[in-house]
């Protein structure tokens, strides 16, 4: 049980409202007033993509990223604030169209572990040593297009080139089913971990779990949670929640299946998430009919609903309930803990 959790979330969680069907429907927020939100809602952390942390980095050599990144710090610092992890972000160039480690372009792969090399290098500035790896673009479109075991291959190249780089750094690996391709490569929490069994140093690869991403592969995020627990993998997650299996959707925490949130805060207290420093990590989008002077209330909303959950998952009479369960009686199991959902008694 951890006694006090901390939070985090990426700058990109506030945003302008777009989405595929449409354009903006809010106006743009500055970074550095971003930064100035974190601390009053309760969040110590902020996740980055590399190129939120240096923008445009791609013009610039390894000593102009770092002393970008190394500007950041301390700004970062000024608000009291941490970096939680880097991320590259390789979906966006228009090289990795058809992927960045699997891509059927030698030069386009070079690219890809290239820029996540300086991804490391970010980090390493910014004073975390945490890469997340969402693999978005690393799958297929049609089967025939690629070959899976060579992919495979590919990805554990790509890993272990960043492993090698710093040997102090660990990787948490992102799984996603689908979106942006067809079919993903690693597309659940037990595909992740396989891949980092494969790689040059197994310890150093874990996961990070999103909740909609395991809806969307048809599966319990809480469960997947366990899994990642029970092979000591879950260096850190991304809560959210989603409306069936479909597009991503990214909402907030516990707002579509109450029970679904409080069975992923029951695993990550039951087993103490966070004793080593993890942070409980958000990655939310504010509704498209929010205002720009609304459009963080998904942020301090997912962060109170955790904690109200956590309060009704240490209230439970865990007597009662190792009793219903030692007498089989899931019905009654099921009333209390939809009783205490409801704050009924």
């Amino acid at each position: 049980m951890q006694s006090q959790y901390r939070f985090s979330f990426g700058p990109w969680n506030i945003h302008e409202g777009a989405d595929p069907f449409g354009p903006t429907v809010r106006g743009s927020m500055a970074f550095a007033q971003k930064l100035k939100l974190f601390k009053p809602m309760g969040y110590d952390g902020v996740q980055f993509h590399d190129d939120d942390a240096v923008p445009e980095m791609n013009d610039l050599d390894g000593a102009g990223i770092v002393k970008k990144a190394t500007e950041l710090k301390k700004l970062l610092e000024g608000e009291g604030l941490t970096a939680e992890f880097v991320a590259p972000r390789l979906w966006e160039d228009p090289r990795t169209i058809d992927g960045g480690y699997t891509s059927n372009d030698p030069a386009t792969r070079a690219y890809a572990i290239e820029r996540s090399l300086r991804a490391v290098d970010i980090a390493n500035a910014l004073g975390t040593k945490l890469i997340v790896l969402w693999l978005a673009r690393e799958g297929t479109y049609i089967r025939e297009s690629k070959d899976s075991k060579r992919a495979v291959d590919q990805l554990v190249e790509a890993v272990n080139r960043m492993l090698a780089h710093d040997p102090s750094i660990s990787i948490a690996i992102e799984p996603k089913p689908n979106e942006p391709v067809d079919q993903a490569y690693i597309p659940t929490v037990g595909h992740a971990i396989a891949l980092g069994h494969l790689c040059s140093d197994p310890a150093r690869v874990g996961v990070n779990i999103e909740s909609a991403h395991a809806i969307l592969a048809g599966l319990d995020p809480s469960d997947e949670m366990g899994f990642a627990l029970a092979h000591k993998k879950l260096f850190t997650v991304h809560l959210n929640d989603q409306n069936g299996i479909k597009f991503d959707e990214d909402r907030s925490f516990g707002s579509i299946d109450l029970r679904r949130a409080f069975n992923q805060v029951r695993i990550l207290d039951k087993y103490g998430y966070g004793s080593n420093g993890e942070f409980v990590g958000l990655d939310i989008k504010a509704m498209r009919t929010q205002k720009l002077e609304a459009s963080t209330k998904h942020l301090s909303n997912s962060r109170t609903i955790f904690l109200r959950l956590l309060d009704v998952v240490r209230g439970l009479d865990q007597k009662a309930v190792d009793g219903l369960i030692a007498e089989r009686d899931y019905e009654e199991l099921d009333l209390l803990i939809v009783k205490a959902l409801m704050g009924a008694r």
